[in-house]
């Protein structure tokens, strides 16, 4: 299979540049709908949000799904302190001592957009003596606006109210080596994938097994991004982040394929066949349990879906931290995904 290498590493920092917390989709959502548009493919929003791209297959007869989610960790407004920094909440499973310092932009209701930075209450070493060891928790952290705000009169007149969304500097960036580096690989990256199949199958001209429904969901960080599906789906496979660390196998050259996460094993017969073709096609993959993991599939399973799931992603390091991969890890989670869709 030939892979547009320049295509999907261009695709993947367009998208990854998009702002897109939790609930705060919008943007990337439009950027992929008008990117499936000029690949030749036709597309619709559903009411919560989802992207859904429609490819008919040699067989009609029946359909399956693969999904990727476009929404990322993030923050929000919880309040305006008297000083003028802002009080946060969390948007999805945060690691907030990971934010502790980082550049963020602030999203009004009004479209109007301001910097800041994240930081821990105690923030100079010069000053408290807490600075190094004072929890890296919402309830110590706050928003710095680059204004000159010095109360919360000040912060609302420029527009700035609780519930607005704070958006985190992804600081992308791609190595000579072949290493990626980014926050929100997850799931950035596998969304990039699904997109460099979709572009295979316009430029080649060929068409899935099946009926294939594209999926691209926007509220996976909060647990229900794919409760819903299209009802005549009879199978889905999601495509997300596999997990590296401590008693697993997966690494940041690999496709993982997970046999079980936190809401219980995946289909057997589908893990059995993903992992027949990885062994066909000689890719670098990983078979591993995830303990403190959900997905889009677990959503969709949870939501009653009469469905058989299995779930792959290419291997990233420090989730939901300061993440890495590799370009051999997306390439060999691509081939995966087109020999499960296509052959």
């Amino acid at each position: 299979m030939k892979i547009d290498k320049k295509y999907t590493l261009e695709f993947l920092k367009n998208i990854l540049a998009i702002d897109s917390p939790t609930g705060f989709t919008e943007k990337a959502i439009a950027f992929l709908k008008k990117e499936a548009k000029a690949l030749g493919y036709d597309s619709t929003i559903t009411p919560k949000g989802n992207l859904i791209v429609e490819v008919d297959g040699n067989d009609n007869t029946r359909a399956i799904g693969v999904c990727a989610h476009v929404d990322t960790l993030g923050l929000m407004v919880r309040s305006i302190k008297p000083d003028g920094k802002l009080a946060f909440t969390s948007l999805g499973g945060t690691m907030l001592s990971s934010f502790d310092s980082e550049y963020c932009r602030i999203y009004t209701r009004d479209q109007k957009v301001y910097t800041g930075t994240i930081l821990s209450t105690s923030p100079s070493v010069h000053v408290y003596k807490d600075a190094r060891t004072l929890q890296r928790e919402a309830e110590y952290m706050e928003v710095r606006i680059d204004m000159p705000v010095k109360n919360k009169e000040n912060v609302l007149k420029l527009g700035i109210n609780n519930g607005d969304y704070i958006c985190i500097d992804p600081k992308t960036v791609i190595t000579d080596s072949g290493f990626i580096k980014s926050r929100f690989l997850d799931d950035k990256l596998s969304v990039a994938a699904l997109f460099s199949i979709l572009k295979y199958m316009n430029k080649q001209r060929v068409k899935p097994k099946y009926k294939t429904y594209f999926i691209f969901t926007v509220y996976e960080e909060v647990g229900h991004g794919n409760s819903w599906i299209p009802c005549d789906i009879d199978e889905l496979l999601g495509v997300d982040m596999g997990c590296i660390g401590t008693d697993l196998s997966c690494t940041e050259f690999d496709v993982s394929i997970c046999a079980k996460d936190s809401s219980g094993p995946y289909d057997y017969n589908m893990v059995s066949s993903l992992i027949d073709i990885a062994k066909r096609e000689k890719l670098n993959y990983a078979v591993d349990i995830y303990p403190m993991y959900g997905s889009d599939v677990s959503a969709s399973l949870s939501g009653g879906n009469n469905i058989k799931g299995a779930l792959i992603g290419p291997g990233i390091h420090a989730s939901h931290g300061m993440e890495r991969s590799h370009y051999d890890a997306l390439k060999s989670t691509i081939i995966l995904l087109a020999m499960y869709l296509i052959k």
